[in-house]
Formats: structure tokens, C-alpha cells, sequence
């Protein structure tokens, strides 16, 4: 049957090319895999094929290798997962004709949708001719003695492998990075990374490999290293010296943080209806900040502390953030099944939705006045709400607090300032767990509780930041090995030179700091002739043009620094942020207390000192990171210290009273 023009332009999207690479190695498990992606290939009956293995262990790819060396090779290889097997999206099997179908991921699908691709696989659809393609993570039952089967072995089993595998990346990776040739391996580093068990196989291996070579060309200044140093492989054991386990210290304090009761009581018994009653509240009472007390609650207290929260707990407030309670709550209300997140890199476009997002909010905020307008504030709250309640509606778990929540993004970005971090024994996971429940989710398994896995969609052991990390504890919970750990580190230890930070998340930066510029726009902008005499008062789009003005000054000079010197200065963003709030919340958290109790509100002297206190640290801060994350000699770091002395006294002046 001839496939119709309007059907092919649907499948385009997800036609997959050549196979990236053949199978590397030769020991026997590499040759036996060989031998069996051959057979498949060659089979004149076109019997259908499962691959199936661990995470990480490249499967497509494989079965890209299958049908680009069978005879139906000048066929379309069409690939769809979990996510494009959903509703409407059901039809694209309709448009497959003769061409090769691969489902990715058949463990995740439902019952109903596994049974109608078996039956395709063996014929029983007269509009399919094709040949269908599995893989999968897990065992199928339903599959068995139905298909040809392909298991992958992980990489820990191929360790005879490792060595041709490291080359093989060395000699594709190395043309990126303007090296003609790779640089020589040696085989003390081959044998020692032969004792690594890698959680992630393949993808983790190209990660290493990738991350060793950008070190070690900032070692060399750019220039091609005749032999690659072993200690370019190493960082993470290094700095693992630095590390402290609280719950090696305190095992119990382990046992009380893994609770369900604990943050089932605190997340739907408490914080749920405590939104609410802050909502309620704002729109019924007094509009005014004075007369409102959650209205002072929310500038005074909310805004300070979580600011201060930063540097000691990252993301901890996400954990128990009312806009994703709400969320969860409809996620579990709401009957469909929710879909996969889309293909892609999400954090390409994220990033930028995340600073656009935060700009919309900071302008929102400056001139409607937000802070004195309570049923307002209100709205902003239900606005993030909706949002993560729509995303959770629509996505499994928590799409809006890793990609698209403005607040999130935030937390996340100074996340990475904390001095706690919640990681993984990768050598305990790979070598003693099969069944990731940390991320993937799964029934209860020994110490291991039934969990969703991981809300971010995240391996502990594979974090790199604490950017995606919330400290929910859902990973702890399903461990059965007591590999996770929560660890106390030196600040800002997610800053080094080898980070591999999101393209747009200097936009986020730079927005954030134009939010300071847009709150003391006047003594920027104030002396302009057309300068209205408020951002709240007067003809609206003056006082849009004025506070886009100012919300961009930052962003007209940082957009041409280096994003090191971003991340460099992030100390200082934070600083300047929180003396940005430390008036409201110094002169008015202690008026929130009813009438009779105690009230107290500091002196605007105290309030200058610990401005000068905070900005003073964030200097000191941005000082030491800028040696961390800049190759400069110390004449250059001095130089570029006392640059940052002079945005420190310049944001001191912008945020005094």
C-alpha cells in the first residue's frame, strides 16, 4: 500500500536516520551482540525484534543497525515512545504502510496499546506491512516467544570493552574542540576506569569522556595534550573528600526524613489549605500591605527567607512549594493517563521560557504595584498555581517545577550556591540496584518504599548540580542499597570550570538582576526629561517603556561578558537580592503579630549595616569563585576583583533606604 504524501509529512518528524555506530569492542559479549543484530538484520522471515537492556546502552541505535542492514533498509524507519502512543497521536500508526516501525520504550505503554503493536508485529493489521522494532528497560511478558530477542549487556559486564570504547569516544569527540587527532589514552587509565561501574553505561561513559576533555584542554590552553591525564577523569572522587554525611551521623535523622507520613501531613494536611487560607485572605481583607498581615506575610517573610534559604538548603523550599502541592493533587484527581515529556532538549527553550517568564512577573510586580496590592498578589500566586496545576494535568510528574515554573527556575539557579547536596553512590547503584525506583519509580523492594520515582526525572547519582534536585526525598524512600546521602559540601561546589550549564540560563541571571535595576529605576533613570514620576501612577506605556528600560540595562552589558563571569558573580546577585528585600523585611516582618503580641521593626541603621554585611559577603564570594571558574593569572584576578569591588559598592548604593 502506497503511503499518501499528507502521511509521510506527519511521520517526518520522527523518521530516524542511519545508525550512529556499529557495535565497539571485541570481546565476547561485543561479538555475540554482533552476531545477534546480523542475524535480525538478515532474517527473511522479518521476525520481530526486542532489545532490551539497562538504561544508557544506546538500544535505538541498535535497532537502527537492524534495519538499515536488512533489505528493507530504503524503507522509513519511524520512531515513536510512551509519549507519541498517547490519544489522538495513536492515528500515526495508521499512516506506517510498509515502512519499519520502532517503538521505544514498550514497558512504559499501557496494556491496550502494547496489545494492538503485537498485533501489527505478527500481521493482524492489514493497514501495516511493516516490520515493528521493540526495546525496552524491563521484561516484557507479553512478548515472550512472540519476538526475536536482543539482550544488551551493560557496560560493567563488558569491561574488556571499556578501552576501545574510550578511544572510540576519544576519536569523536576530540574534532568539536579543534584537535585534528585525539589525544593519546594510557592503559593505567583504561584499567582504572575498568573498575568503575557506570549507572548510566554508554550515555555516562560519553559524558566522562566529553567532561575529561574540556578539563584538559584548559589545562593545555587549547593545545593538543600528546597524553591525556589521568586526573582529567577523577574530579568527582576528589571532591568527594570534601563531603560530610549528615546521616551517617545521624541515622535517625535519615529515617524521620524518609517518612511518607512526614510529607504526606506537611504537603496535603498542611500547606494545601494554608494557601488557601493565604488567598482567601488576601482577597477579602484590607488591600493594603499595612492592614493585611499575609500580605506582609508574603513581602516581609517570604520573599527574605527563602533568600536566605540559598545558600544553606537550595531548593528545599520546591519540596514543599503550594503551587506543585495543588499540582500533585490534581495529577492524582484527574483519570487519563498522563503523557511523557516531549523529545528534545527541553532545557534549550526552557531556560529562555524561565527568564521570559520572570521578566513578565518582575514587571507585573513594579508597575502594578504588587507589594501594596493584595487581591493582585493573590493573582500572581494563582497564576503559578494554574500553571503547574494545567502542567500536571497534561505531564507525568513535575514538568512545570523542572522546565517552565519562573520560581523554580530561581531556586534552581542559586541552588547551586548551597552547602547541601542530596547524590548517589554511583558505584552502589550500578553495581547492586536493577530496578532504578530512585527515579523511574517501581513497588516496594526491601528498605525501599513504592514510589513515582523522582519528580524531576532525575538519577541522584547523575546530578551534577543542584539545579534539579528539590530534596523531596522520594529517591531516599525507594532506595533499598542506602545510597543516597545527604551531604554537606563547600558552598557553591556546583561551580567549576568542567559545568555544563543550560544555554539560556545567563538570561535568567541577567533578568534577575534587572530586577533590582527596575525597583530603584529612579535612581537610574529618573533624571531622563520624559521619566514619569511613577512606575504606578501616569499614561501606561510610558511607564512600561521606563521599567523595560531599566529591567534590560543589565542585560545590555552582560550579554557580551563571558558566562563564567556570570556564574562568577553569582554571589553577588544573590547578595544584592536579598538587600534588595532586607527593608521590607526587617521594618515589617515583626508587624504581622496580632494585636497585644510583640512587635518590632529594626532601625534603618541596623538595616544599612546588614546591607553592607551581605553585599560585603557576596563580593567576597564572587571574588573567590571568579579564580575558580576563570583561567587568569593573578595579576588579571586582581584586576577583575576589584571590577566586581565596584559593582558591589554601586549595587550597595542602588539598594540603600
Amino acid at each position: 500500500m502506497a503511503e499518501s504524501s499528507a502521511g509521510l509529512q506527519r511521520l517526518a518528524p520522527f523518521v530516524l536516520g542511519r545508525a550512529r555506530r556499529g557495535v565497539v569492542g571485541s570481546s565476547r559479549y561485543a561479538q555475540r551482540l554482533r552476531t545477534a543484530v546480523l542475524e535480525a538484520a538478515r532474517d527473511p522471515q522479518r521476525q520481530p525484534v526486542l532489545i532490551s537492556g539497562e538504561p544508557g546502552l544506546e538500544k535505538d541505535n541498535l535497532a537502527a543497525l537492524v534495519h538499515y542492514g536488512s533489505a528493507d533498509r530504503r524503507r522509513l524507519l519511524v520512531r515513536l515512545d510512551a509519549s507519541d502512543l498517547q490519544g489522538s497521536s495513536l492515528n500515526l500508526l495508521n499512516e506506517l504502510g510498509s515502512n519499519t516501525l520502532l517503538v521505544s520504550g514498550m514497558d512504559r505503554l499501557d496494556d491496550e496499546v502494547q496489545q494492538r503493536l503485537i498485533a501489527m508485529a505478527h500481521g493482524e493489521a492489514p493497514e501495516f506491512q511493516g516490520r515493528v522494532l521493540f526495546t525496552s528497560e524491563a521484561a516484557i511478558p507479553a512478548l515472550d516467544g512472540l519476538v526475536r530477542t536482543i539482550r544488551v549487556p551493560p557496560l560493567r559486564v563488558r569491561r574488556t570493552d571499556l578501552g576501545d570504547w574510550l578511544r572510540y569516544q576519544l576519536r569523536l569527540q576530540s574534532p568539536g574542540l579543534g584537535w585534528s587527532q585525539p589525544p593519546a589514552l594510557s592503559d593505567s587509565v583504561v584499567r582504572r576506569l575498568q573498575n568503575h561501574d557506570f549507572a548510566n553505561n554508554l550515555r555516562e561513559l560519553e559524558a566522562m569522556v566529553d567532561r575529561a576533555l574540556r578539563q584538559a584542554r584548559q589545562q593545555s590552553q587549547g593545545k593538543l595534550p600528546p597524553l591525556l591525564p589521568e586526573e582529567v577523569f577523577w574530579t568527582e572522587e576528589k571532591s568527594r573528600r570534601t563531603r560530610f554525611d549528615v546521616w551517617r551521623w545521624k541515622p535517625q535523622l535519615r529515617e524521620w526524613m524518609r517518612a511518607p507520613a512526614l510529607w504526606n501531613t506537611l504537603l496535603f494536611g498542611l500547606v494545601s489549605w494554608l494557601f488557601v487560607a493565604v488567598n482567601l485572605a488576601l482577597w477579602l481583607g484590607p488591600q493594603e500591605r499595612a492592614a493585611n498581615p499575609m500580605l506582609t506575610l508574603f513581602w516581609a517573610w517570604w520573599w527574605p527567607l527563602i533568600l536566605l534559604s540559598y545558600p544553606l538548603v537550595g531548593r528545599l523550599w520546591c519540596s514543599i512549594c503550594p503551587f506543585m502541592v495543588w499540582g500533585q493533587i490534581a495529577q492524582r484527581i484527574t483519570p487519563w493517563r498522563k503523557r511523557s515529556w516531549p523529545h528534545g532538549d527541553l532545557d534549550r527553550w526552557g531556560a529562555p521560557a524561565l527568564a521570559a517568564g520572570f521578566a513578565a512577573i518582575l514587571l507585573w510586580e513594579e508597575v502594578w504595584n504588587l507589594e501594596d496590592t493584595a487581591w493582585l498578589s493573590s493573582c500572581l500566586l494563582l497564576l503559578i498555581t494554574a500553571g503547574a496545576v494545567i502542567s500536571s494535568t497534561v505531564f507525568e510528574k513535575r514538568f512545570w517545577c523542572r522546565y517552565l515554573c519562573p520560581i523554580g527556575g530561581m531556586n534552581g539557579l542559586f541552588a547551586k550556591l548551597s552547602i547541601l547536596e542530596l547524590r548517589a553512590e554511583a558505584g552502589t547503584c550500578s553495581g547492586s540496584c536493577s530496578s532504578y525506583a530512585c527515579f523511574k519509580g517501581g513497588p516496594a523492594d526491601g528498605e525501599g518504599l513504592a514510589s513515582e520515582g523522582c519528580p524531576l526525572g532525575t538519577h541522584p547519582a547523575h546530578l551534577s548540580d543542584n539545579r534539579n534536585c528539590v530534596l523531596c526525598m522520594t529517591c531516599t524512600q525507594a532506595c533499598p542499597n542506602r545510597s543516597v546521602q545527604l551531604r554537606l559540601r563547600p558552598p557553591a561546589a556546583d561551580l567549576q570550570r568542567t559545568m555544563q550549564a543550560p544555554n539560556g540560563e545567563r538570561g535568567l541571571i541577567l533578568v534577575l538582576a534587572g530586577g533590582i535595576c527596575l525597583h530603584h529605576w529612579q535612581r537610574l533613570l529618573g533624571w531622563l526629561p520624559l521619566a514619569p514620576s511613577s512606575l504606578h501612577e501616569g499614561p501606561l506605556l510610558a511607564r512600561l517603556s521606563f521599567a523595560v528600560l531599566a529591567l534590560a540595562l543589565p542585560a545590555a552589558i552582560g550579554l557580551w561578558l563571558n558566562r563564567r563571569w556570570l556564574y562568577a558573580g553569582l554571589p553577588l546577585l544573590w547578595a544584592l537580592l536579598l538587600a534588595r528585600h532586607l527593608p521590607i523585611g526587617m521594618a515589617e516582618a515583626g508587624t504581622v503579630f496580632p494585636h497585644g503580641w510583640p512587635q518590632w521593626s529594626a532601625d534603618p541603621h541596623v538595616i544599612g549595616f546588614c546591607q553592607t554585611l551581605v553585599v560585603g559577603i557576596g563580593w567576597i564570594g564572587a571574588a573567590i569563585l571568579s579564580r575558580r571558574l576563570l583561567d587568569l593569572d593573578s595579576r588579571a584576578w586582581v584586576m577583575g576583583s576589584m571590577v566586581l569591588l565596584l559593582v558591589s559598592f554601586s549595587g550597595r548604593w542602588l539598594v540603600a533606604l
